[in-house]
């Protein structure tokens, strides 16, 4: 793993939170975009070399609704930049870590992703993140 690529926070309302982010940090969010495979509509900010991404749910069967009515807004997973994100998820099954993406699929900015299993991590779901290079 190279570093944080950014942290996800998952949010009632993208446009409230938006606004309320962009008061925070100084400056307005970079990127909208919607990832229809996990119902969700993202939202980036840019803070130095660190990337925000908020996360609203676009239906209530999907992973953020679930975490909202759990656990409410908050800190939803962190993700790091790998350069090799299939054979980082061989290191990672082999190491004990459940995988819960055996492919990696695409997700918001430009990113092949996985995630790892909260319970196998502290409680803590982690996403690995891979440019995607054309």
């Amino acid at each position: 793993m190279n570093k944080i690529e950014h942290i996800g926070i998952a949010v009632k309302n993208l446009k409230d939170s938006n606004a309320l982010f962009s008061k925070l940090f100084g400056k307005p969010h970079y990127k909208i975009e919607e990832v229809k495979s996990e119902g969700v509509n993202t939202s980036f900010f840019k803070v130095g070399e660190n990337k925000i991404e908020l996360l609203e749910a676009t239906n209530k069967d999907s992973p953020i609704a679930k975490f909202i009515d759990k656990k409410g807004e908050g800190i939803h997973h962190i993700g790091f930049d790998v350069e090799d994100i299939k054979s980082e998820i061989e290191r990672l099954k082999k190491e004990g870590f459940k995988v819960l993406n055996e492919e990696p699929k695409k997700g918001a900015d430009n990113k092949l992703v996985a995630f790892l299993h909260p319970k196998s991590a502290n409680g803590v779901l982690i996403e690995l993140c891979q440019e995607i290079k054309e």
